[in-house]
């Protein structure tokens, strides 16, 4: 019986936000797909409760590279790269900020963390020029299979499978498969072999 009324929750969000998709298309085709996805979701991500998560995982099923349906957005939540890939059962928590990344399958996603597109997004190559001039370097990051983003963490680079970053942390080197990484920079504190898997998201 729950998962009928999950699965008619989701039909009927996804109806409801088609006026979004629609005006979403035309700024897309206006301005480009990231600064059109920026200014639906500055909207949608207000949209407190449960109604509000089913509303962004409907909207953005239809306008990220990848979007499962299992996908729990937390109130206040920005994305702000159409390229985004986030899949199977992943968690992002309230007021996090994600650019161009791969969240892999139950990915857990603590409250307030920055997940920009890369770490070298300006690179001032010349020093005669206004920082704001320069062209934007995006590179994917992803969160590996598993892992747990803890709260306030600022990701800049690759995590592995299984990989626990403490809260606050700045990773700025890829983090390998089965480890607690924390501190600024991230570093690797101890390996996670014998521990029981991150516990899955649930709605």
């Amino acid at each position: 019986m729950k998962a009928f009324f999950k699965s008619l929750a989701r039909g009927v969000c996804s109806i409801l936000v088609l006026p979004f998709v629609v005006t979403y298309s035309v700024r897309s085709w206006l301005a480009g797909p990231d600064r059109a996805l920026e200014g639906s979701l500055e909207l949608l991500s207000l949209v407190p409760g449960l109604v509000g998560q089913y509303v962004r995982r409907a909207f953005l099923g239809y306008v990220l590279a990848a979007c499962d349906a299992t996908v729990t957005i937390g109130f206040g939540t920005l994305l702000s790269s159409a390229g985004a890939r986030l899949d199977e059962h992943v968690y992002i928590g309230p007021r996090c900020h994600l650019g161009l990344v791969h969240l892999e399958r139950d990915v857990l996603i603590g409250a307030g963390v920055h997940i920009p597109s890369g770490g070298h997004i300006h690179t001032p190559t010349d020093p005669g020029r206004a920082l704001r001039e320069h062209e934007l370097t995006r590179s994917l990051v992803t969160i590996g299979e598993g892992s747990w983003i803890g709260s306030t963490a600022v990701v800049m680079a690759d995590v592995g499978k299984r990989t626990i970053v403490g809260a606050g942390s700045v990773v700025t080197r890829p983090l390998p498969d089965d480890v607690v990484a924390a501190g600024v920079p991230a570093k690797v504190i101890r390996e996670r072999k014998g521990t029981p898997d991150v516990a899955r998201s649930s709605e």
